[in-house]
């Protein structure tokens, strides 16, 4: 029989976005799936849409507000698949993204996680998506994956993870006390228990950014202390698996980028980052961006740059 996945898609305040994004997991090509939906106690009409757009196919599950982490936890407690895809209730998938990586699972190791090609859209427009090759688009080992992504400053969509379930239950369960990079912590311990990480192409998935709902876009103390103590947690993952100058190297490179972030806001932060860029030997990397963010780093200084910076994303523009 073929393996069953689990579609885990946590909600809140969504009804902008839930009815394409579950149209996207019930378009699945891959015929056995089940779709779990936990509604996150949303003030808005999103309860009523996922009914109204499930039908037999979807669990729906409510809760009270604890988050999406608490969601997505609740949402594994009750999956039975033995795959794992997450999937943000503003986020689609290509039709094909699960049949594509389970076609390449074919003989390979348990240990064997997967991911795929992504792209953002803005808002309402996936067509604009631009796949365009990444650095972590290959065939990797854990601490390569790692080192590769922290060092260069890339990242892995949330949704473009395909886990078997013996790693999902190897890494554990989300950290509900993480609101920002929740998702970089957690999927941190899902590559240290991986054997291998395998990039599948052909398989897509479609990260919506630019609108005001989106956690990534948060600016206030408690997110900075989440992506503090998620860079914090990830870090101390990579170093149980290798302690090594690469490996030590990486760690005071996401630190140094934590500084570049947020250290403009939260300067007894930036402290406590640049304690543990000194503890792990320091970086010489540079405050990322493109050549209108290196011009203002010119007249303006990095910090006064980054906050321009940071604007202009939120209102969907990258400088």
């Amino acid at each position: 029989m073929k393996p069953l996945v689990s579609i885990l898609i946590p909600a809140y305040n969504a009804e902008k976005w839930i009815a394409e994004t579950l149209a996207s997991a019930l378009a699945q090509t891959y015929p056995r799936k089940e779709i779990i939906v936990v509604d996150d106690a949303s003030t808005d009409g999103t309860p009523e849409l996922i009914r109204r757009s499930a039908g037999a196919q979807v669990k729906f599950v409510s809760q009270p507000h604890a988050g999406a982490s608490a969601a997505r936890n609740r949402a594994l407690h009750d999956a039975q698949g033995d795959f794992i895809q997450y999937l943000d209730a503003d986020d689609l998938l290509s039709p094909d993204k699960i049949e594509h990586q389970l076609r390449l699972a074919v003989g390979d190791a348990p240990g064997t996680v997967f991911t795929a090609e992504w792209a953002r859209f803005r808002r309402n427009d996936p067509s604009e998506a631009d796949f365009s090759p990444d650095p972590l688009w290959m065939n990797l080992s854990p601490v390569d994956w790692l080192v590769r992504a922290w060092e260069g400053h890339h990242m892995m969509h949330p949704a473009a993870w395909l886990v078997p379930r013996a790693i999902s239950e190897r890494a554990g369960q989300w950290n509900e006390s993480l609101s920002l990079d929740d998702d970089g912590e957690y999927f941190s311990r899902v590559v240290v228990a991986a054997s291998q990480i395998k990039f599948c192409p052909g398989a897509r998935t479609f990260y919506r950014f630019g609108h005001t709902n989106s956690l990534s876009q948060t600016n206030d103390r408690a997110a900075w202390e989440s992506k503090l103590r998620s860079v914090d947690l990830s870090t101390r993952h990579l170093l149980d698996t290798e302690n090594s100058l690469r490996t030590r190297h990486a760690c005071a490179t996401k630190f140094q980028r934590f500084i570049f972030e947020f250290g403009p806001y939260a300067p007894d932060l930036e402290q406590q980052a640049e304690v543990k860029v000194r503890e792990y030997g320091g970086t010489d990397v540079q405050p990322f961006g493109g050549s209108a963010f290196k011009a203002l780093c010119r007249i303006l200084g990095w910090k006064r740059a980054k906050k321009l910076q940071v604007i202009a994303f939120r209102y969907g523009y990258v400088i």
